[in-house]
């Protein structure tokens, strides 16, 4: 990615980690001028999102803090890592699940 890409989808790269609705935000903003950069962590915050409510209402299923506390805890770790990419520009994918999230959504953005 050129730092000029870099530059246009910053913005865009970082509100897509804050709630689902900056995911889908991010993505219409980036319909309209497309940046490899943005539409890279637009993606890893939509994979993120959507696993984390499929899990989320697994994982709720079970009477147990400490699974729900394992789950919180990995989710907020993956989400400031990939938060911290997109601050730090950076097209860096989230440990474990990151590239699948990539290949999933291939179709989606530039």
């Amino acid at each position: 990615m050129t730092t000029p890409d870099i530059e246009a989808g910053h913005k865009k790269a970082i509100i897509s980690y804050i709630t689902i609705f900056g995911t889908i935000y991010s993505y219409y903003m980036n319909s309209e001028k497309p940046s490899n950069f943005a539409s890279f962590h637009i993606r890893q915050a939509l994979g993120l999102w959507l696993t984390f409510f499929v899990l989320g209402y697994v994982i709720g299923n079970f009477d147990s803090w400490y699974a729900t506390l394992g789950f919180y805890l990995f989710f907020c770790v993956l989400f400031i890592f990939g938060f911290a990419n997109a601050v730090g520009k950076k097209a860096v994918a989230v440990p474990l699940i990151g590239n699948l999230y990539q290949k999933l959504f291939a179709n989606l953005g530039s």
